[in-house]
């Protein structure tokens, strides 16, 4: 009797336990690919920008600023990439609708009206996100996209 109850309290583990999502995440592997992606797209376009990554919940995970970019690069990229990240769409969004009169746009918590940062996103989830800051807003934003599409492409 006792090696019965054991195999069936044991059959009733095995079939309560619950498997646990995998999750995807920014590795230092997925971060020097951007980075190096995102250099590589400044110097195209001869332009010297911060580049910044956060992860989904806009937690820093690289900064650097360029050797000629301002210093306050430093604050917009952590600001677009942010952005990005935790709204799930380029911090263009928030520029266009303040350009279309929504004043609201500079109340919204992390919100941040230029141009330049991109989210991150894999399987449809936000992972995290990614700008530059330095160049012409549309340049910021197109060497990040440029460093997103070469992370995703492999």
């Amino acid at each position: 009797m006792p090696k019965l109850l054991i195999c069936l309290l044991s059959a009733l583990l095995l079939a309560s336990a619950v498997e646990l999502p995998t999750k995807k995440y920014l590795n230092l592997a997925a971060v020097k690919k951007l980075v190096a992606t995102a250099e590589a797209e400044a110097a195209k376009h001869n332009v010297s920008v911060t580049i910044c990554i956060v992860d989904e919940s806009g937690n820093l995970l690289f900064l650097q600023k360029g050797d000629t970019a301002g210093y306050n690069t430093l604050e917009f990229a952590q600001k677009k990439a942010r952005y990005a990240a935790l709204f799930g769409r380029p911090s263009a969004a928030a520029a266009e609708q303040l350009k279309n009169g929504n004043t609201a746009v500079l109340a919204y918590p992390n919100a941040f009206p230029n141009q330049g940062g991109v989210p991150i996103k894999v399987d449809g989830k936000v992972i995290g996100g990614m700008s530059c800051s330095g160049a012409a807003s549309e340049v910021d934003e197109a060497i990040s996209q440029a460093a997103v599409d070469a992370l995703l492409k492999e």
